[in-house]
């Protein structure tokens, strides 16, 4: 099982091949934002990676990334937890003024088809 581990929050392990956003949500109970319910549309499930980043993207989160002019971060929702990593959770619900952190994201990858690319 990959190790998360969640700058300031701890460590834990996660079932090969989780979405990042659900393992912040549900293994180390970080109140993670994911207003557009996990489909790399709105950058509000983004994580600064401290070690560990996969070399791997989505098509989706590449596009949205370049189209914010973001860098430096990754969309939690768009990364699978296949390997050891360390991130900090920079996008929380805490402080934000929304309601809820939003819909739940589905445990597969979206949207679909999800293609890779490599990051550049």
């Amino acid at each position: 099982m990959p190790k998360l581990s969640v700058d300031g929050v701890g460590e834990f392990e996660i079932p090969a091949g989780k979405r990042l956003v659900l393992a912040l949500k549900e293994e180390a109970a970080v109140d993670q934002l994911h207003a557009c319910g996990g489909n790399a549309r709105c950058t509000t499930c983004r994580v600064e990676f401290i070690d560990g980043e996969p070399t791997a993207i989505t098509a989706a989160e590449k596009a949205t990334l370049e189209a914010r002019g973001l860098t430096g971060v990754r969309l939690s929702c768009q990364v699978l937890c296949d390997q050891d990593m360390t991130v900090k959770a920079i996008s929380r619900l805490e402080g934000s003024g929304r309601a809820d952190c939003g819909s739940q994201p589905t445990a597969d990858l979206q949207p679909q088809p999800a293609e890779w690319t490599e990051k550049s």
